[in-house]
């Protein structure tokens, strides 16, 4: 069996649109609980630290992509369509809940990691208008001042 590089790509950059797609459908209120369970039910078998194949360089996490991917696959399958044509138009306007939900977070990174740095800043500037406090050393006995 030959390894068709082109199909390996497409089948590659196709992964992140999936995964975008899977995302956006986990968080529909339109798609069934128990469709949702099923998909995190498999992700969390795919996942498990019970994985025999998994010492195995390279297969071993080629393996679990595979898996990943065939478990979205059957997840977005498993969605009723109308649910997944809407998500799919969200995705092409850059509007769909991943991509808002990544957006909030890359946000609140950057305001807490500001927050964080204006904090040192203003410690800094605190302590460089400090006074500085001379104490007189203690001398024990037999030490010389």
């Amino acid at each position: 069996m030959r390894l068709d590089i082109r199909r390996v790509r497409a089948l590659l950059l196709e992964v992140p649109r999936q995964g975008e797609l899977a995302y956006s459908l986990l968080r529909d209120p339109r798609v069934s609980p128990a469709t949702k369970g099923a998909l995190l039910a498999a992700l969390g078998i795919i996942v498990s630290p019970l994985d025999i194949p998994a010492w195995v360089p390279v297969i071993g996490e080629l393996d679990m992509l595979a898996l990943s991917m065939v478990a979205v696959k059957v997840f977005i399958e498993a969605c009723p369509p109308d649910v997944v044509a809407d998500n799919l138009a969200a995705i092409e306007a850059g509007e769909s809940p991943f991509r808002r939900d990544l957006l909030r977070a890359g946000l609140l990174g950057r305001a807490k990691l500001g927050s964080v740095w204006n904090q040192i800043r203003e410690r800094r500037r605190i302590r460089d208008l400090a006074p500085i406090e001379v104490r007189p050393q203690e001398v024990g006995p037999g030490q010389v001042r």
